[in-house]
């Protein structure tokens, strides 16, 4: 539906990541994707973005204009991230960027970047949308699923404390919250 690639191929890349990463730069899976030369303070991350009140969007307008939304916020995503960063509709009204390369403060602003620009989005009918994100580090020691929990832990988090907001898991783990 949105041209993205779906939780399958996520679960697919997110373990060829892995083992790349186990493998080091000589392999050949490595260099096809550009993980090689990564920069001293950058990392690769992980960011789970879900469209607020979404289920209120298909209650009110239908489906088929749920589906219209979730075109238009594809949309989005490709024009607003990098052509290196990988975008998954992961189900329904939720999202998963994948960013390899990138400090935590360019990762966090990209995804504000991309939440604000959102907001100030006016979609047909319904006017505005916001989405919440939750981010977290990609820490190869980690099974992939502990860090989409970490990701979507920190997603909760801003649902559950305003929602249009984006949390960073890390920092809700120094911060105590």
């Amino acid at each position: 539906l949105t041209g993205l690639l779906n939780r399958k191929t996520f679960d697919t890349r997110l373990n060829d990541f892995f083992l790349e990463s186990t493998l080091g730069n000589n392999s050949d899976v490595l260099r096809e994707n550009e993980l090689r030369n990564l920069d001293a303070d950058a990392g690769h991350w992980i960011g789970i973005i879900d469209i607020d009140l979404f289920k209120n969007i298909n209650d009110n307008y239908g489906h088929i204009f749920g589906d219209e939304v979730l075109l238009l916020f594809a949309g989005m995503l490709k024009k607003e991230f990098r052509n290196t960063d990988l975008l998954f509709r992961f189900g329904g009204e939720e999202f998963v960027v994948f960013m390899l390369n990138i400090t935590e403060q360019e990762a966090f602003k990209k995804f504000d970047h991309f939440r604000a620009d959102l907001e100030r989005c006016i979609f047909p009918q319904i006017k505005t949308l916001t989405a919440s994100i939750g981010m977290t580090k990609i820490d190869t020691r980690f099974h992939s699923t502990k860090l989409l929990e970490q990701a979507d832990q920190a997603l909760y988090y801003a649902k559950e404390h305003g929602r249009n907001k984006v949390c960073n898991y890390q920092e809700l783990i120094k911060s105590g919250k």
